[in-house]
């Protein structure tokens, strides 16, 4: 079990993130939603201990960091370095001997080309390669479905389903509300640095209309459209 207690941080009088509690436990899936600007990419980093907070991170890993993978929204690359070399690299960091990269490969992408020139997708799919074969016990997964094409964001959904059922504890950012719905047991709504909502599967379709109602409310008219 991952456990956030008090969680807090603010960059200069800016505060981003306000007491965030939560506990995340294994063979569970849950979801982060809130606009842009609310604090999910930030609350992240904390927990992927990239960014200094207050409060408290607690797990049963003597260092969380060493057993969890972060798919950052937008995945950096080193200027001359293959697919290939990326994964190798990733692998490495965890001492894990790997070498079957291309039988591996599930997205089939160019991993003797330079991963900087891949496109925004091709980039997130090789991203999520490399922490998948470094098994770790924690995904945080920041909108993975993002510029991804439609057949890869059905093998995603498939990924996150068996990360599940091998009792890793995964947690997803996303905007397209049907793949939370179709992946995640809980989903806590992110607004302004703060948890203003949490619900269980059963009640999704009615936080999703909540989310509608006050996102859309008369925006549409206001364009008088005819």
């Amino acid at each position: 079990m991952i456990i956030l207690k008090n969680i807090s941080k603010s960059y200069g009088s800016f505060r981003v993130l306000e007491s965030i509690n939560l506990s995340l436990e294994k063979g569970m899936v849950y979801g982060i939603v809130g606009e842009n600007g609310a604090g999910k990419t930030t609350l992240f980093k904390c927990i992927a201990g990239l960014e200094k907070f207050e409060g408290e991170i607690t797990s049963n890993f003597e260092n969380l960091k060493n057993h969890l993978g972060y798919l950052q929204a937008d995945p950096f690359y080193f200027s001359k370095i293959t697919g290939r070399e990326y994964l190798q690299l990733i692998c490495n960091a965890r001492n894990i001997k790997e070498s079957e990269f291309d039988e591996k490969n599930i997205f089939d992408l160019p991993l003797d080309k330079y991963a900087v020139l891949y496109s925004t997708g091709m980039k997130k799919k090789l991203a999520i390669t490399g922490i998948l074969l470094q098994n770790n016990d924690v995904f945080i997964l920041d909108e993975p479905f993002n510029g991804v094409d439609i057949q890869s964001n059905i093998i995603i959904m498939e990924i996150i389903h068996t990360l599940k059922k091998l009792n890793k504890t995964v947690i997803i950012s996303s905007h397209i509300f049907s793949t939370l719905n179709d992946t995640c047991d809980e989903i806590h709504l992110l607004k302004k640095g703060v948890f203003v909502k949490s619900v269980l599967k059963d009640d999704f379709i009615k936080l999703e209309q909540e989310m509608k109602d006050f996102t859309i409310g008369n925006r549409i008219a206001k364009l008088n459209l005819n």
